[in-house]
């Protein structure tokens, strides 16, 4: 194609012309959807055109859309109009004869009541129901105008069941003559809950021909609720107050025949939610109620002649076929479902009371440590509740277990475990055993706890099993120190069974450290128990307590994957044995020191060499320490410098061969030798005293050696201690000076200083952190 214009120019223009196509279509494309918008709305009064070009002319802004508004309008109306009603009922009947009360009357009420028809073919929805409303408000006034009118001497109540019935048919058939009214059947629903309890109520019936009236009136909603879910709540309620009054009577039969009556009225609603829950698919609730329902009657039955404590076992039993029910496919899946949560509510608070029963029996061992090996525990507590809470323990225990089973789920099983245990280990000391027995028994039902959360291969089972084997061992253990018999028994069985359960190579191995931790403290408490015997001093316990720790030390390597927990266990024995011989000096110096030979000797292995090098060193020096407080040694430095001086040299060497080698290591034990014990006894002597000046001086001059000689060669450990060391001597000695200043001052100063710090810090925050972050960068760099 030739054209005139050179290509490029050409090119732009077609490109320009695209883009105004482009932007017309748009155009007209928005300008078609508002179009179509419009003519498929309702007409609500003239049309707004827009301007050409200008799209759709935007509508103007309202507070509240028309339905709202015109809702509020005619619920304004309607309440003044019932109000207006109302006040001529009361205030200005008396002045009209009879014939002009009865013309009134019934003019209004037909007028209001025929008014929705006219309304409803107009299609004017809301204004119908606001004269429906009102219309049905006077069906009601005429029935309290006949009442005071023409039977004044009729009983009340009665009358109003009898005029409750009569408007809810009323409703209902207005209700039904115009099915596009919304309010006449819930208005004729609400009406129906009130005749059959007011007319038994008006026959002074007792609490059962109430709750069997409301729970009539309830039937009567679930046969309606099938037609209108409006019924379905209402229906609910009264079949509740039904069954709670049901129960009531239940609870309170002094007899078993007394019982019956309130179980079949009880029985009557468990029927009633059964089959509202079979028609419906989502009244889960409706079966699990019936379920307890069922529970309380028969077990209502049976409780009148049995102990409070087999009472609940008898509903328990009850309960048990309602479990057994999510096993029958036959039923509906609301049904099973919800009786066999019925019974497992009951399983569980069957299981609540056994526990709390049991809670005082496994609390009242701790006052064994009242008085260690006094041998003071009783052969049996006259005030247990006897046999029937481990029975059911065990039996709420035993449907968890098959609960969990039938569904594949872990909680149940978690149950079972915690509730087979509280019934298995507190049932010889319920049944007053004797107390040998009672130790035998509970230390075997600690041992199967433990045995099975070594093998238990479902996490919840097996958490629940090493809980209950934790708190079983703890309340045996603390039983046993009623006498050296039972300690030494019990603590070397519970010993023997956490080692084996610690070496059970297929069990989890949370429960191997567990068990690993347990035997290590059941060992030491023996060690512990065998010195007490032989009534040694308590701070010479600590002797046979170290045994422990070296052992753990000798065998470490052998311990696998328990290495670590069993030696943790071991520091923390060790650490006893420490603060047991703390009341003695000498003896306290012996045991740091064999703590430290322990240490050494386990860090003669290369993965064990840092942590327990530091530690032989530390108690090494500790134990020197102390030997040296108890032997009343004054000047610490003519034992200390002999120490550091070959220290700093073997360090030196150690640098020349490893420069790589940090300065912590080769320098940090041989002046920490030297620094640490001096400014200790610095600090210990009162400040600025004559006598004790040269200490401070000496330390602050070799201090501050020390940090110029680490600042010249650039080592951290020197820098470091150094610093540390002569800013503790200089504020130990100018603390008495400060004070004094600081008292001397005004009390306003102090505060006043502080804040123009913060001020200061705060406007420069920043780079102070820059500064600190370079700081810190510039320490990290040292050797």
């Amino acid at each position: 194609m030739n054209t005139p214009l050179p290509p490029v120019e050409e090119l732009a223009l077609i490109d320009r012309e695209l883009a105004q196509l482009d932007a017309r279509r748009l155009y007209l494309l928005g300008r078609r959807d508002w179009l179509v918008r419009l003519l498929h709305q309702p007409s609500t009064g003239p049309a707004v055109w827009a301007a050409p070009g200008r799209g759709p002319a935007p509508a103007p802004a309202t507070e509240a859309s028309a339905p709202s508004a015109q809702n509020v309008l005619l619920a304004l109306g309607a309440v003044l109009l019932a109000v207006a009603a109302l006040a001529f009922t009361l205030l200005s009947w008396g002045s009209l004869g009879i014939t002009g009360r009865s013309a009134v009357l019934a003019g209004v009420t037909a007028a209001a009541l025929g008014a929705p028809v006219p309304l409803l073919r107009r299609g004017l929805g809301s204004t119908a129901e606001s004269v429906a409303a009102v219309g049905l408000l006077l069906t009601v006034l005429d029935a309290y105008a006949l009442y005071a009118v023409g039977m004044p001497g009729t009983d009340g109540t009665s009358y109003t069941a009898g005029a409750a019935g009569v408007l809810a048919a009323v409703w209902a058939g207005y209700g039904l003559a115009l099915p596009k009214l919304r309010i006449a059947l819930p208005a004729a629903v609400l009406a129906a809950q009130f005749p059959l309890p007011l007319a038994a109520l008006a026959a002074q019936g007792g609490p059962l021909e109430t709750g069997w009236a409301l729970l009539a009136t309830a039937a009567l909603d679930a046969a309606l609720a099938l037609r209108a879910r409006a019924a379905a709540v209402p229906g609910a309620l009264l079949a509740t107050a039904a069954l709670l009054v049901g129960a009531a009577d239940s609870w309170s039969a002094a007899t078993a025949a007394d019982a019956v009556a309130p179980a079949g009225l009880l029985l009557a609603g468990a029927a009633l939610g059964t089959a509202a829950a079979w028609r419906e698919p989502r009244a889960l609730a409706a079966a699990l109620v019936g379920g307890l329902a069922v529970v309380v009657a028969l077990g209502g039955v049976a409780r009148p002649s049995l102990d409070p404590a087999w009472a609940v076992v008898a509903h328990l039993l009850v309960a048990l076929p309602l479990l057994a029910a999510v096993r029958v496919h036959a039923l509906p899946a609301a049904v099973r479902r919800g009786l066999a949560r019925a019974g497992a509510v009951v399983a569980a608070l069957a299981a609540l009371a056994g526990w709390s029963a049991v809670a005082p029996t496994l609390l009242t061992r701790i006052r064994v440590l009242d008085e260690v090996w006094a041998a003071t525990s009783p052969a049996g507590d006259p005030f247990v509740p006897g046999a029937a809470v481990p029975v059911t323990l065990l039996i709420a225990a035993g449907a968890a277990w098959w609960l969990s089973r039938t569904l594949s789920r872990p909680e149940p099983a978690v149950a079972a475990v915690a509730s087979a245990w509280a019934g298995l280990f507190t049932a010889p000391e319920l049944l007053g055993l004797p107390v040998a027995a009672v130790f035998a028994a509970q230390t075997a039902v600690t041992g199967a706890a433990g045995v099975l959360a070594l093998r238990s291969r479902g996490r919840g089972a097996g958490i629940a099993a090493a809980a209950c084997a934790s708190a079983g061992g703890v309340i045996v253990s603390v039983a046993a120190l009623d006498g050296r018999a039972a300690t030494f028994a019990v603590w070397g069985l519970l010993a023997a069974g956490c080692a084996a359960g610690a070496a059970y190579g297929p069990a989890p191995r949370p429960v191997r450290s567990g068990a690993t931790v347990c035997a290590v403290a059941y060992a030491t408490g023996l060690l512990a128990a065998a010195a007490a015997v032989t009534d040694l001093a308590v701070a010479w316990w600590a002797l046979p307590v170290l045994v422990v720790p070296a052992v753990v030390a000798a065998v470490g390597p052998r311990l696998g994957s328990v290495r670590v927990p069993s030696e943790i266990a071991a520091a923390v024995a060790g650490a006893a044995a420490v603060a047991t011989a703390a009341g003695r000096a000498g003896t306290l110096a012996l045991v740091l020191a064999l703590a430290g030979v322990i240490c050494a000797g386990a860090a003669v292995r290369a993965d064990r060499r840092v942590p327990a090098g530091w530690a032989a060193g530390a108690l090494f020096v500790a134990a020197t320490w102390v030997r040296l407080a108890d032997s009343g040694v004054v000047v610490q430095e003519a034992y200390t410098l002999p120490v550091t001086v070959p220290a700093l040299v073997v360090g030196l060497l150690r640098r020349r061969t490893d420069p790589c080698a940090s300065s912590w290591t080769a320098y940090g034990p041989g002046l920490a030798a030297t620094l640490l014990p001096s400014l200790l006894a610095t600090l210990g002597a009162s400040p600025a005293g004559e006598a004790q000046w040269l200490r401070p001086l000496l330390l602050g001059l070799a201090a501050l050696a020390v940090t110029l000689v680490g600042a010249r060669h650039r080592l951290q450990a020197p820098l470091l201690l150094g610093g540390a060391v002569l800013a503790a001597v200089a504020l130990h000695e100018l603390a008495p000076y400060v004070v004094q200043v600081a008292g001397a001052l005004p009390r306003w100063v102090p505060p006043a200083l502080a804040g123009l710090l913060l001020l200061a810090v705060g406007a420069t925050y920043e780079k102070r952190l820059r500064d600190a972050r370079r700081l810190r960068d510039a320490i990290g760099r040292l050797g």
